[in-house]
């Protein structure tokens, strides 16, 4: 496929066209979530949240014209890949139109007026209640509840008044349902970041300029069959920044490679991906777009 440089527009401008839109984006939780803080790292502030209570959900509003767009986490610095999340990839079959880094900082937050004395339960998503435990082995005492979602934790804290109970959770949290910040980032690792893709249906997506690319595909269950793809990459000048490996659902010692690919110039990996498709099967661009790594 020719494409001249003319019918490409950049991101800014399609983030600018986004914003005058107020796009709608649907994500797993409820406002204040870490998905509608990467949604507005993303988007800016101006955007319409759409509130589903599971991943499968924010897909369902796509397709059914619903939202505009949906964010959904694919990896965590310390939890891993979301491994659930790459098969709704496949079986949704929309594009891959961005990613975003957030810096996942967590805060004890009280319902006004709570002393840290008066703490008997947290409250919290069980990935974030894993990510200060270092924190809580200091006060054994404290009981670790967990609960669906970091925000809707929170406002549960305000909704209901409790004097004994506090959540963890972010800033924007904090402002949305009025808490009071106890102890600030009780996170045990403060490189702690998760990485979010955007997406959006086929005829909402845009032509960019793109130097990265999340891949799928299958290999032959043979000697060496994987190294060839990777190799070709490599001899390309093509980086491959992650792969992660799903089984078939069925099918024994069959397996979905999930590779996401960067470059520097179009014709490095236009070359590869030529190449590539030689050597394997159900071959799948899930998305081109722009490399936006800054955490």
């Amino acid at each position: 496929m020719n494409i001249t440089h003319d019918s490409f527009i950049t991101v800014k401008e399609q983030i600018a066209r986004m914003k005058m839109q107020k796009p709608r984006v649907a994500i797993q939780g409820i406002r204040a979530s870490f998905h509608e803080e990467a949604a507005f790292k993303f988007f800016g502030d101006e955007i319409e949240t759409i509130e589903c209570k599971s991943f499968k959900q924010t897909f369902e509003k796509l397709q059914n014209k619903e939202a505009d767009y949906v964010i959904m986490a694919i990896e965590n610095s310390i939890a891993g890949s979301i491994l659930p999340n790459y098969s709704l990839l496949m079986d949704y079959n929309f594009p891959v139109v961005g990613e975003v880094y957030l810096p996942i900082q967590l805060h004890l937050l009280a319902y006004p007026g709570v002393k840290f004395e008066d703490i008997k339960v947290v409250i919290s998503h069980p990935i974030a209640l894993r990510q200060c435990l270092d924190f809580f082995d200091d006060f054994p005492h404290i009981q670790l509840v967990e609960g669906t979602d970091t925000a809707a934790c929170a406002k549960r804290v305000r909704d209901e008044k409790l004097t004994d109970t506090v959540a963890v959770a972010n800033t924007l949290a904090a402002k949305l349902y009025e808490l009071d910040v106890l102890e600030r980032r009780i996170e045990s690792n403060r490189s702690n970041y998760t990485r979010f893709l955007i997406l959006t249906d086929h005829s909402n997506a845009k032509k960019i300029k793109a130097n990265k690319a999340s891949l799928c595909f299958q290999v032959s269950n043979q000697v060496g069959s994987l190294a060839k793809v990777l190799n070709i990459l490599a001899e390309e000048g093509v980086n491959m920044s992650k792969i992660q490996s799903m089984p078939v659902l069925g099918k024994r010692n069959e397996y979905n490679f999930y590779v996401d690919a960067e470059w520097e110039h179009q014709q490095q990996y236009d070359a590869a991906i030529k190449q590539i498709l030689k050597y394997t099967h159900n071959f799948n661009i899930l998305g081109e777009y722009l490399k936006n790594d800054t955490v």
